[in-house]
């Protein structure tokens, strides 16, 4: 019986070894080109911007993986490249935990102030809530700044909106939520970045530190109006279905968002602590069951969310919703009552952008 050659196993063998560094290099030179990219685009936004010393470092940051690539490659080893870039990713991590928020800079005079709460021991149903913005828009350069301090009766609270502001095409929206009260009131908290006077917001940059986060608690005739009649946005508003405690737990989880961002700042990011994820973070934290979804990333699409969860307070077909809750026009054709009381032209302004709701 002739013997089996020693090799006659190899070409099998030899195939299982190509595929596996085949396979180990396109995982290494992802993760690795993945992490050179964050890398470049986090020292553009937080190394210094003098002398280009941003734009140096993140050439020298690229190089360095280049230089990676090629000694693995000449060595045809992937741990060269995965030693190296780990020790690339921790000194810059170690970098990257060193930038904090502050709350001391040269702010934009829209979120200039945070809000602030204050309870009354005499009272326990009712609220202060100091740097309550109501501003005059003429255009987004040309306003009369106005803060106020404000008190609320949470006992007569009597109504929760969603409202999304479209920016930025169907599945990009700015959420806010306004809560109501049986004489009229309304107030709306929105999640924002923090801009500084020379800042505009930039989605990518939000990824890398680059805003706080600012809890604006403002008038309807502010908030609402500035989008619609000044920058141009349709805006809409859905009513929520919550029990009146729930309104009252909401109100005061945003209430005590900002107590902790007036003593702790915290950096607004694109994708985490954004206008949307952080309203639902909230209303988990106050025990309402609410599943992720990609759609609380895609906020344009929050009512098809709110719907599957039960969260709308109406069972019509959510583009009837849609178009009853469409107040951009309204909302520009709205005219002040002349002889009206500041507090009485609010009102009015937001009874007028609910008809036919």
């Amino acid at each position: 019986m002739p013997r089996m050659p020693r090799n006659h196993l190899m070409p099998v063998s030899s195939k299982w070894q190509t595929w596996c560094m085949a396979g180990a290099w396109l995982l290494v030179t992802a993760l690795g080109m993945l992490c050179a990219a964050w890398g470049c685009m986090a020292l553009l936004a937080q190394a210094p911007q003098r002398y280009n010393i941003a734009a140096a470092l993140a050439l020298v940051w690229g190089f360095a993986w280049l230089i990676l690539f090629g000694y693995g490659a000449l060595q045809r080893r992937v741990l060269p490249i995965l030693a190296g870039g780990l020790a690339l990713m921790l000194g810059l991590l170690i970098w990257w935990g060193t930038i904090d928020p502050q709350s001391d800079r040269e702010w934009a005079a829209d979120v200039a102030r945070l809000v602030a709460i204050e309870s009354d021991k005499h009272q326990p149903d009712v609220v202060h809530l100091r740097n309550v913005r109501n501003f005059t828009w003429r255009s987004d350069s040309d306003f009369t700044p106005r803060w106020e301090d404000r008190s609320y009766d949470l006992s007569k609270l009597s109504s929760v909106d969603v409202a999304l502001s479209y920016w930025m095409g169907p599945a990009i929206a700015h959420t806010l939520v306004s809560f109501g009260f049986t004489d009229g009131q309304h107030v709306v908290f929105s999640i924002e970045i923090r801009k500084q006077q020379h800042e505009q917001f930039d989605a990518l940059a939000g990824f890398f530190k680059q805003y706080e986060m600012a809890l604006v608690a403002a008038d309807e005739r502010d908030i609402l109006a500035v989008r619609t009649n000044v920058r141009g946005e349709q805006v809409h508003l859905y009513q929520v279905n919550m029990t009146q405690d729930s309104m009252r737990d909401l109100f005061m989880a945003y209430a005590r968002q900002a107590s902790q961002l007036a003593f702790a700042p915290r950096f607004y990011n694109t994708l985490t602590a954004n206008c949307t994820t952080i309203v639902w973070q909230l209303a988990r934290r106050i025990g309402q069951a609410l599943p992720t979804d990609w759609r609380l990333l895609a906020s344009g699409y929050l009512p098809e969310y709110l719907r599957d969860v039960g969260g709308l307070a109406s069972m019509q077909p959510l583009e009837l919703l849609r178009a009853q809750g469409n107040i951009t026009q309204r909302a520009q054709t709205w005219q002040a009552p002349a002889h009206d009381t500041d507090a009485e032209r609010s009102a009015d302004f937001s009874r007028h952008i609910r008809q036919g709701m």
